[in-house]
């Protein structure tokens, strides 16, 4: 353990010895959590759809049919009751939920008009207004197709319409947009803090030769690779805390779950981005190399972990790739921690995904660390 504390302590000053570093590390994440979510919006497709028909009739059949046929909706399960549907709502396994009161084929025809409830899930604001707005055109042109009571008919029109639809917006009742994208930006951050700079790292002690002393000396491989890492998950759990103060005191969003919980997750999702960091330097030769490898695996980790798009609209090959990536699952924790209130029952699965990467990426850079005695 002496080994260990006197790596930790070389590495701490060398830290904050260069100011250059500092100013990267706490002022521009501070700053691009600020900026960026202000500038982004998205688009979304392919939205997941679950239904609670109470009639049972040739009308919501025919709702059903249509809605199927539209293109813009998956129909993931027929439910007989609210308490059931909105299961699969918690479980992100449905974006929107169509409740189908009873008699709502015999109102059609007698009285012209009829209610029905519309419940999005709405972390996405775009996805769930998009996604009620899509489903609200389908019902508008089933209702005109329809053959009923012509007086009735007349009168519902008159009104204001034939079908009356009450929508409520799960988890985002404003449908902002910025309780979608703010988690999603914090993730972003604590990744490029641990991706870059233990990428950096290592190959900096290579360009100034010091590494050649340590590799003389009886320190072992892992003491090494420890040694780098715990700096940067220091720094990086700091930097989590005033990403969190920023969210809270900027945006107004604050961890509905457990404060506890979403500290654990960030706690083993450093461990495996600063470990892929160090297996980043341990290929490269210089800090031009490290930068472009990692900024190439930054990309790919934006674009397909869910951040700008959902998941669920990519192709298959591309669902699978992006489960590959610790980012994906981070992001979809901090998301459902800070805006659904989720306990460990419901991102279990996502802790374990973590916890395998963390070994093995941190594994790897330890094997691929040369050192010569």
């Amino acid at each position: 353990m002496n080994v260990l504390r006197f790596i930790l302590q070389k590495e701490f000053r060398q830290i904050f010895r260069d100011k250059s570093i500092l100013a990267m590390m706490f002022t521009m994440p501070i700053v691009q959590l600020v900026i960026l979510p202000l500038a982004m919006d998205f688009d979304i497709k392919n939205i997941k759809l679950s239904i609670i028909d109470h009639d049972h009739s040739s009308y919501s059949q025919k709702l059903i049919h249509k809605i199927g046929a539209s293109g813009y909706f998956k129909l993931i399960s027929m439910d007989d009751g609210y308490q059931q549907a909105i299961v699969h709502l918690e479980k992100e396994e449905a974006d929107v939920i169509m409740e189908i009161p009873s008699n709502f084929e015999r109102n059609l025809v007698r009285e012209g008009t009829e209610r029905l409830a519309i419940y999005a899930d709405a972390i996405n604001g775009t996805k769930a207004g998009i996604g009620s707005g899509y489903l609200t055109i389908v019902i508008n042109d089933f209702s005109k197709e329809l053959d009923f009571n012509i007086d009735a008919f007349q009168k519902a029109k008159e009104e204001g319409g034939m079908l009356e639809i009450r929508q409520r917006s799960w988890f985002n009742p404003l449908e902002a947009y910025k309780f979608n994208i703010v988690p999603a930006v914090l993730v972003l951050l604590l990744t490029l803090i641990g991706c870059f700079m233990t990428a950096l790292n290592i190959v900096r002690e290579k360009e100034i030769g010091t590494i050649e002393q340590i590799n003389v000396t009886p320190i072992k491989k892992w003491q090494f690779i420890l040694g780098k890492m715990i700096p940067f998950w220091v720094i990086g759990m700091f930097i989590f805390t005033i990403g969190l103060a920023v969210c809270y005191f900027v945006y107004g969003i604050y961890p509905q779950g457990s404060l506890f919980l979403l500290y654990l997750f960030a706690c083993f999702y450093l461990i495996a981005v600063l470990g892929f960091g160090l297996l980043i330097s341990t290929f490269s030769d210089n800090q031009v190399q490290a930068m472009f490898i990692a900024f190439f695996f930054m990309t790919i980790f934006m674009l397909m972990s869910g951040f700008f798009t959902a998941t669920d609209s990519m192709p298959v090959w591309a669902r699978a790739l992006s489960d590959l990536t610790p980012v994906t699952h981070f992001v979809k924790v901090v998301r459902m921690i800070m805006l659904k209130n989720s306990g460990f029952q419901d991102v279990a699965w996502e802790f374990f995904y973590l916890i395998g990467f963390g070994i093995a990426l941190n594994g790897w850079a330890i094997w691929n660390y040369r050192k010569t005695s």
